[in-house]
């Protein structure tokens, strides 16, 4: 599986195209309502209002197309359920158990819907039919996996384990929508929560998180009321090729600083395919050199990646089962324990090893291995290949 897809979302136009078929079948019914659509993500892309429609149907037909877009179904399935005893349906999350909500669809997928309120359940409905059957466009999109968000946040992962510390990590896609959740054995319970509010807040205002920190420290109050969003640092977008895709949030490293640090290697560690030229893929020096400021993985795929690592302390000891690591020194020096065994937070038993700028080493898989003693910084490429 990749770590970015292409998908297909409702454009400006293809909204368009369904209000105005909707809305030619209102006119010819005689009806008065509102009709919205909105993206796969519930959010509206557009809206119209009918001579006459109550002004409250503007917020009911939002919520019925919303119930559509992330319930993937009419939302007349949620009405009938609750009609028919299963009141608990009432407490779904995001939806509205209304009737008068479509999906739309290009093939199998969802792209958005629309909903329809102001006259009764089935009028609302064959308007928001009408409207769906329409010949719409959609625009094409990269978007985050489940393969993706899972390598990223584990890149958050690895990087906090050799730093010493247990982050909660949120990986989740470009509406905010939690995909993969790193959550450490070790993690306080509080940070499940804290890391997905900072990734959703950095996927959908498509900046870091840390901008509404520095904000309503800075003197904007006001910062706090944006809607849906936490002014913490620790969410950090995720970008391919130019569109945000997802976001990454982390929670619960030693300091918010050391959160929006491993954010940063989170975020990074997707944008390597931008590189890719019919398979192969090219790094540029410059690019190279901004990865080494943080750490992180220039290019991570299923049989192996490569990794900018960068030290500026001891680490803990590692140890792979399944992964074979070439490192290349390029700047500073280190020494590598490897072999022994693992008792804590040291290596026993084992041999030091002096490595420093332009020295190769090979460790592999299952040998117990550890940085004891390194400059500031330590910069080195490593190769981790699956054995």
């Amino acid at each position: 599986m990749k770590p970015i897809r292409m998908r297909r979302v409702i454009d400006e136009a293809g909204a368009d195209a369904v209000l105005a078929a909707a809305a030619a079948s209102a006119r010819e019914q005689g009806l008065r309502v509102v009709i919205t659509v909105v993206d796969p993500w519930g959010e509206v892309v557009a809206l119209r209002r009918t001579a006459g429609a109550q002004i409250a149907s503007s917020r009911v037909a939002v919520d019925k197309a919303r119930t559509a877009a992330i319930f993937v179904r009419p939302s007349r399935e949620m009405e009938e359920q609750v009609t028919n005893g299963r009141l608990g349906a009432l407490a779904l999350h995001g939806a509205s158990c209304l009737t008068g909500g479509i999906p739309l669809k290009i093939g199998h997928e969802v792209v958005g819907a629309i909903g329809t309120s102001g006259e009764t359940p089935d009028e609302d409905e064959s308007v928001s039919i009408a409207g769906a059957a329409a010949d719409f466009s959609t625009a094409e999109v990269p978007a985050l996996t489940q393969e993706g968000a899972k390598l990223a946040a584990e890149a958050v992962g690895a990087a906090a384990a050799e730093r010493g510390v247990a982050p909660v990590v949120s990986a989740v896609d470009a509406g905010g929508a939690l995909i993969y959740l790193h959550r450490p054995d070790e993690a306080q319970v509080a940070s499940v929560e804290v890391t997905t509010d900072k990734a959703r807040t950095a996927a959908i205002y498509r900046r870091p998180s840390k901008d509404f920190e520095d904000q309503a420290s800075g003197g904007r109050p006001s910062a706090l009321h944006l809607a849906r969003a936490v002014p913490l640092q620790g969410g950090m977008p995720i970008l391919y090729d130019g569109h945000v895709v997802g976001a990454i949030g982390v929670s619960g490293a030693s300091s918010a600083d050391e959160d929006q640090e491993l954010a940063v290697i989170g975020a990074n560690g997707l944008t390597s395919p931008n590189g890719r030229t019919n398979g192969a893929a090219f790094f540029a020096s410059d690019d190279v050199r901004r990865k080494f400021e943080t750490g992180g993985l220039l290019l991570e795929t299923h049989a192996y990646k490569i990794d900018a690592g960068r030290r500026e302390a001891p680490g803990a000891p590692e140890l792979h089962e399944h992964e074979v690591d070439v490192m290349r020194v390029v700047e500073g020096s280190a020494t590598v324990i490897t072999g022994g065994e693992i008792k804590g937070d040291r290596i026993e038993g084992g041999k030091a090893q002096q490595v420093s700028e332009g020295d190769v080493i090979a460790i592999p898989n299952g040998l117990p291995h550890q940085f004891v003693e390194v400059t500031d910084p330590f910069l080195y490429f490593v190769v981790k290949v699956e054995a």
